[in-house]
């Protein structure tokens, strides 16, 4: 099965010289500024005057800008990631505007992710070697997998993480293929200790990434708040935090990676509840697992491959109860405390937890699919949102380009 061109991302670890790393500094420190100027040039233009800026008024004011003696700096770096900065400003804008992002926010130098974009203009890509602009050598780029056969990367972004490491990524158009699914359909329970179930029965176990490194990383944060503010070995501690997140976040990433991979090719409609895991994460007891699981995280690749493959991706109301109702009879019970693994109707069924959750989970998509409706009647959710929805790989027209 072979579905239309899409855009994806293709991120490489890469190994800059000095003067290499030393312009992209400069750079991500420029491109924070101009972001940070902007926004306050904004905010003040509307708190002041009424007035809404956009963004060729901000374009224009960084033009102004670099004539100045005290930012005449800025001329020093491409302007195509100052550029780009603004636009991802005025993207944050439209977000707000939309309700889809709280209000936009200052960049700050010590948190915020260190990055520039480029556009094809800065950028030359010719027999695997990229160079940037205002540098006369290509990128050190470890390639660890090969490009799509033939393809331009029309953004390259280069970005350094908290532990120091370099990465670029290129956006390309691919198409993407990938063979007949093995089944029809699916429904996914996500859980701690298993970190999916599915209602083939089988259960998939949370690698638990986060605790099986929690000693290492305890101890290196006690050796960062033994260190003085300020001084250089405070910064090599710092490092070492760093580098154990990251190892973290990386183990946990791949496996997700793989896992959400083999759901979206093996079949052809995934169904998963619609989980609010930012509330959940205010349980003192659970919030630890629920952060180490990465819920959000693969729900985010459930949806974005279900749309390059040509999958549907339905989504359960999180008021389902998925847990309480029998699969055999469809009755449901009155209280089903956590610790309850297995247990049994009263029309003789025995039920694992996760196993039943999401049988129930999958008969939901499939109503909403075949008829638009639940399996059952359920109660009204806040707001009067429908018990089921379904988010498919078609693409649909966003907001603004509905609106005149």
């Amino acid at each position: 099965m072979t579905t239309t061109h899409v855009k994806r991302a293709f991120k490489y670890r890469f190994y800059p010289t000095d003067a290499q790393a030393a312009e992209l500094s400069r750079t991500f420190g420029c491109v924070r500024k101009v972001y940070n100027m902007a926004l306050q040039a904004r905010s003040e233009a509307w708190t002041l005057r009424q007035e809404r800026v956009d963004y060729n008024a901000t374009s224009a004011m960084l033009t102004g800008w670099k004539k100045t003696g005290e930012l005449s700096y800025l001329s020093e770096v491409s302007s195509v990631p100052l550029q780009q900065a603004l636009r991802h400003l005025q993207g944050a804008f439209t977000n707000f505007w939309q309700k889809r992002a709280k209000y936009p926010t200052f960049k700050s130098r010590k948190k915020s992710r260190r990055s520039a974009e480029y556009t094809s203009s800065a950028f030359r890509f010719r027999d695997g070697r990229l160079t940037l602009a205002k540098m006369d050598q290509p990128l050190g780029i470890v390639w660890s997998r090969p490009l799509p056969q033939g393809a331009a990367p029309s953004t390259v972004t280069v970005s350094q993480d908290s532990a120091g490491r370099w990465f670029v990524s290129l956006l390309c158009e691919d198409r993407p293929s990938v063979p007949a699914p093995v089944n029809p359909a699916v429904g996914v329970d996500v859980g701690v200790t298993s970190l999916v179930t599915l209602s083939t029965g089988e259960k998939i176990t949370n690698p638990r990434y986060g605790r099986k490194d929690r000693e290492r990383l305890a101890r290196a944060q006690r050796e960062l708040s033994r260190k003085v503010k300020g001084s250089a070995n405070r910064e090599k501690a710092r490092l070492r935090v760093a580098r154990v997140h990251a190892r973290i976040a990386d183990r946990r990433r791949d496996f997700l990676h793989k896992l959400t991979t083999r759901l979206v090719r093996e079949n052809q409609t995934v169904v998963i509840e619609d989980l609010t895991v930012r509330n959940m994460l205010r349980s003192r007891t659970l919030a630890r697992a629920i952060s180490d699981a990465g819920w959000t995280e693969m729900r985010s690749m459930l949806e974005y491959k279900a749309r390059w493959y040509g999958r549907d991706l339905v989504t359960v109301d999180r008021w389902f109860p998925s847990s309480k109702l029998c699969s055999a009879c469809g009755a449901t019970a009155a209280k089903m405390p956590l610790n309850v693994r297995e247990w049994a109707c009263a029309c003789g069924a025995q039920h694992d937890r996760d196993v039943n959750a999401a049988r129930n989970i999958l008969a939901a998509g499939l109503a909403v699919t075949a008829c638009g409706d639940g399996v059952r009647p359920q109660r009204s959710t806040p707001g009067g949102q429908s018990s089921v929805k379904q988010e498919t790989s078609r693409p649909q027209r966003s907001r603004a380009a509905a609106q005149p």
